[in-house]
């Protein structure tokens, strides 16, 4: 069965415009990300679907693969369901293209996990680091059943606890590493809208719950960093200053 990484790279983030091509060390983002995918499964095996051509640009000349979308994808899942239509593949591992940190064996994690479970969607998740603030609405926190399937996922600090004694002593987050069949994708997409909790929380995966599919955890290494906001660069280049990396 062939296993393809998609990183979806949307130039026109509302948060963020121009994001995928922001420099981290003197490297535009995108393409760290899928230098650390292709340690994991090949370049030959690695696709940017994105609706700009000036990222395209970027990493065709790096020596990666663009898939061009349109410009309306409801999501970045949305965006990889365009895109794994013109690819022949069995498996699609989304990265997502601000995981400048990501561990290339926890994309192979992720794969295998997929290959065990193939009717499931696969995700990712970490424990929230001590330097992190599980109530910031920028992390997804990741409430599972205690055979890692996920029950929900939300911006607010979960699971609650009415007695202070009852407090979890930590929180999972997401990160955001999946694995999906084509099939899969193209049911996401043909659900038309944004579900109603994927709407209220703004996380794509709760729109699974919706088609019934099960959602499975895998645990992957601590240190997921992501660039969500211009502020987060500055912390993402002392990570990866501390994990070795240099500028170019």
């Amino acid at each position: 069965m062939r296993s393809v990484v998609m990183i979806p790279a949307r130039y026109k983030s509302s948060r963020y415009p121009g994001k995928p091509l922001v420099p981290l060390l003197g490297k535009p983002m995108i393409l760290r990300v899928a230098e650390l995918s292709a340690n994991a499964v090949g370049a030959e095996n690695v696709y940017i679907a994105t609706e700009d051509r000036r990222i395209a640009d970027v990493v065709e000349e790096a020596g990666f693969q663009a898939v061009m979308t349109s410009d309306d994808a409801l999501t970045g899942t949305d965006r990889l369901a365009q895109a794994a239509e013109q690819i022949d593949t069995d498996i699609v591992i989304n990265v997502q293209g601000d995981e400048t940190l990501v561990d290339p064996a926890d994309i192979l994690k992720i794969r295998d996990a997929k290959l065990i479970h193939m009717a499931d969607i696969i995700n990712g998740y970490s424990w929230v680091g001590k330097n992190e603030d599980p109530h910031s609405v920028n992390i997804p926190k990741v409430i599972t059943n205690e055979s890692d399937e996920l029950v929900y996922m939300s911006r607010v600090a979960l699971p609650g606890f009415k007695d202070t004694q009852c407090a979890p002593r930590r929180y999972k987050k997401q990160v955001c590493i999946y694995a999906f069949t084509r099939d899969e994708l193209a049911a996401f997409r043909g659900f038309g809208r944004k579900s109603e909790l994927e709407y209220s929380e703004d996380i794509e995966i709760l729109r699974f719950l919706e088609l019934g599919k099960t959602i499975r955890m895998v645990e992957t290494q601590p240190g997921s960093l992501a660039v969500d906001v211009p502020e987060d660069v500055a912390k993402v280049e002392v990570a990866l200053r501390e994990a070795g990396q240099v500028p170019v």
